[in-house]
C-alpha cells in the first residue's frame, strides 16, 4: 500500500432503526439497527457535538497545559485547552480561539490546523479538532472559572519534557497525547530534520 492509499474510508451503511435511549446534558446515547454484511448489527454509541483543542507554545517552545478534575476517571489529568463544539454555527477554530481565552486567560496571534480526531470510534462520534496556536499573549480579560475549572492547575511546560511524560506514560489524556507527539513533528519538520520520512 502506498501512502495515498492509506485514508479511513466513508461508509454509508442501511440503518434501520436508530433511538435515543438515553438523553442527556451534554451528549445523548443511541442504539442503531444497522444492516451489515449478511446480518443486521445492534451498536450503542455517545453521540457527541464534537470538541476543539488548543496545543498553545509559547515562544520558549513551552506548551500550555491544564490539570482539573475528571469524575469518570477520578483524578485530575493533564490536558491541554479545549472544550465543546457547542455554540450553533461556531467553527472550530473559533472554539479553540475562545477556550484558549477562556480556560487560560490567552490569545494567539498564529494559529494552524494540526489535526483532527476520532477519540474511541467503537463508543462514541467524537471529533477533536486540534489546533497549533503560536504567538501568545495575555487575554484583554480574564474569565471567572466554576466546577471543575474552578481549581485548574495551570503550568508552560517545555515541549520535549511533555513528550517524555507521554513516552513515560506519565500523562494519559489521549487527546493531549496525540497533540503532544504531532506538535512535536511539525516542531521537527519546521527544524528540517525530515529524515526517516
Amino acid at each position: 500500500m502506498d501512502a495515498a492509499q492509506l485514508h479511513d474510508e466513508p461508509v454509508e451503511p442501511d440503518v434501520v432503526a436508530s433511538d435515543v435511549v438515553y438523553r442527556g446534558a451534554v451528549w445523548n446515547v443511541r442504539s442503531d439497527t444497522v444492516r451489515y454484511g449478511d446480518g443486521e448489527i445492534v451498536r450503542q454509541y455517545v453521540e457527541h457535538p464534537g470538541a476543539a483543542a488548543v496545543v498553545a507554545l509559547d515562544d520558549e517552545e513551552r506548551i500550555v497545559l491544564i490539570q482539573q478534575y475528571r469524575h469518570p476517571l477520578r483524578l485530575r489529568d493533564w490536558e491541554i485547552p479545549a472544550g465543546l463544539l457547542d455554540v450553533a454555527g461556531e467553527p472550530p477554530l473559533e472554539t479553540a480561539r475562545r477556550e484558549l481565552a477562556e480556560e487560560v486567560d490567552l490569545v494567539a496571534e498564529h494559529w494552524q490546523p494540526l489535526l483532527s480526531l476520532r477519540t474511541s470510534p467503537g463508543g462514541n462520534d467524537e471529533v477533536v479538532h486540534v489546533f497549533l496556536a503560536r504567538g501568545l499573549s495575555d487575554a484583554p480579560e480574564a474569565f471567572a472559572r466554576a466546577d471543575e475549572e474552578a481549581d485548574m492547575t495551570l503550568a508552560r511546560v517545555p515541549l520535549r519534557d511533555a513528550v517524555d511524560a507521554v513516552i513515560a506514560g506519565r500523562v494519559t489524556n489521549g487527546i493531549l497525547v496525540a497533540s503532544v507527539l504531532a506538535a512535536a513533528e511539525v516542531l521537527r519538520r519546521e527544524a528540517g530534520d525530515v529524515a526517516g520520512r
